[in-house]
């Protein structure tokens, strides 16, 4: 009894039939996808998550520059725990660092905090309302695109223009089908007679 020699699924695809121009743009659909989730999560907050980006190496090596980070807010914070506060400042700009200590003064709750790059703790105490949240979990060097693409060169390269090209495969798509339809019904009509 001969054996069947096993295909394997590289070899069960007909490479011949592949379009390759569809791949690239579901490839599009999936970046334009990212960068519109990170953007809105960037933004606002869903189920309690916030997504920023690491702008300086302060906390390096536990997360590099250019790194997506993942926070969400919490009731109680802990020693070690690598939080996100707004700055005395400016509220609108945020630092992610460590707590390397808390007090309570007044009844109000403070964390010292110290970037892992840093030698010095952070000069100013972080009150626990200026605290945005706990880094959950960071993505290195994603930050970088998805900081670009919330500048207006970055929003015209990274999606307008895609969304062009998608939008224009998918008129001539139409276009196309439309074609047929038209030349399917001078077909029977022609039969018809």
């Amino acid at each position: 009894m001969a054996k069947k020699k096993v295909k394997t699924v590289w070899q069960m695809i007909n490479w011949k039939k592949i379009n390759y121009w569809e791949i690239i743009t579901y490839i599009i659909y999936a970046i334009i996808i990212l960068f519109a989730i990170t953007a809105i999560l960037s933004k606002f907050s869903i189920g309690g998550i916030k997504l920023l980006t690491v702008q300086s190496g302060s906390m390096e090596p536990a997360l590099k520059m250019g790194s997506v980070v993942f926070i969400k807010s919490q009731e109680n914070y802990q020693k070690g725990e690598i939080i996100t506060f707004r700055t005395a400042g400016n509220l609108k700009d945020t630092t992610t660092h460590r707590i390397v200590g808390i007090e309570e003064k007044d009844g109000t709750i403070y964390f010292q905090t110290q970037g892992d790059a840093n030698k010095t703790p952070d000069g100013q105490l972080v009150p626990k309302d200026w605290v945005v949240g706990k880094v959950k979990f960071a993505i290195p060097y994603i930050g970088y695109p998805i900081a670009f693409a919330r500048t207006l060169p970055g929003l015209i390269i990274l999606i307008i223009i895609p969304a062009t090209i998608i939008i224009y495969d998918e008129i001539l798509k139409i276009r196309e089908e439309l074609a047929k339809r038209k030349s399917a019904s001078r077909r029977r009509a022609k039969k018809g007679k």
